[in-house]
């Protein structure tokens, strides 16, 4: 069953860019198999189309013939016409197996910049830093919701780093640094080695929150080193990872080589990874259990498929073929 599923995978391809709340869903559905029918557009059969999909604007269409696929990707621009539709809108298509967490939302808290800066000043500064990402309002209590790609959103988070250690230059009379208290906030999990009670040099990594728990949980040891403290703080979508050590230049050189190797594997791991999320209906004790017995049950036949349970859905991270297979299995057992 697992090798079926996976095979389908390879005539599935990812469409981003679909113009979302333009239609109804089920008439996007339409619009887009007819795109991908016409021979203009390098297309054949289609089997089934996704849509929508728990992020906005993007779809899965799985052909019949996995031929196709590759005439498909081979189109230089993808543009979707359809006359129900205001304007023509470029589409972005790539293999299942290349696409990795198109879109996340991280909530900021800016409260800590608020004796330092003006936090609406700041807010401007930062629109201008990542162009890309979309901003929402201020909130009283100094957060801000931040929409877009994890690695925009790395680059936001490593800017306001730089930024609490610049601030906090201006500002020695603090006793914590602005990211150090930003970290106090969270899920926190740590990992020790013989340190000793010493100044500590401090390095930072910026990773998605679901790859940090990948890493943990099949890579544990890219997070054990000796003399080293790493602790992990889970913010949304994006974890701060904090790695310190003795204030000696081994250690800083230690630290060094660590967060190099955490950086690589992540690149890694973007790389390959997709992550897939099964929402609970009616949020009942009893459906929870059952989909998560489910999947318990369906582990052995995908042994690097991690799920991650919530309160109100389980997420599934994985290689893009495996995480297809068994999001689809378990939607037809719970169906």
């Amino acid at each position: 069953m697992a090798t079926g599923q996976s095979a389908r995978a390879t005539r599935t391809v990812v469409i981003a860019g679909i113009p979302d709340g333009l239609v109804q869903d089920e008439l996007m559905a339409d619009i887009l198999t007819i795109h991908f029918q016409k021979s203009r557009n390098n297309g054949g059969d289609v089997e089934e189309v996704t849509y929508p999909t728990r992020n906005k604007g993007v779809a899965y269409i799985t052909f019949e013939d996995q031929g196709v696929v590759e005439n498909v990707l081979k189109k230089d621009q993808h543009l979707l016409q359809d006359r129900r539709l205001p304007r023509h809108y470029p589409l972005t298509v790539s293999r299942c197996c290349d696409n990795v967490f198109p879109s996340v939302t991280s909530t900021l808290d800016m409260a800590v910049f608020k004796d330092l800066c003006v936090l609406e000043e700041l807010l401007e500064e930062m629109k201008k830093q990542s162009p890309a990402l979309s901003f929402g309002p201020l909130q009283p209590n100094g957060h801000v919701a931040v929409q877009g790609s994890f690695p925009e959103l790395r680059v936001l988070r490593e800017f306001l780093l730089l930024k609490a250690e610049s601030l906090s230059e201006k500002d020695k009379g603090e006793g914590d640094k602005p990211h150090q208290r930003v970290q106090e906030h969270g899920d926190v999990t740590e990992s020790r080695n013989s340190v000793q009670d010493a100044p500590r040099e401090k390095q930072v990594v910026v990773l998605d929150t679901d790859i940090y728990h990948y890493m943990r949980h099949f890579l544990p040891k890219t997070f054990q080193a000796e003399d080293v403290v790493i602790s992990g703080v889970s913010n949304g979508d994006i974890t701060t990872v904090c790695i310190e050590s003795s204030g000696t230049r081994a250690g800083a050189e230690h630290s060094l080589r660590v967060k190099k190797r955490i950086e690589n594997c992540s690149v890694k791991l973007q790389k390959i990874l997709w992550r897939e999320r099964i929402c609970f209906e009616n949020h009942g004790r009893g459906e929870k259990l059952r989909y998560r017995r489910l999947c318990e049950r369906l582990k052995p036949q995908y042994p690097e498929v991690l799920t991650i349970p919530y309160d109100t859905h389980i997420d599934i991270v994985g290689i893009s073929s495996d995480v297809f297979g068994f999001a689809e299995e378990v939607r037809n057992h719970c169906r």
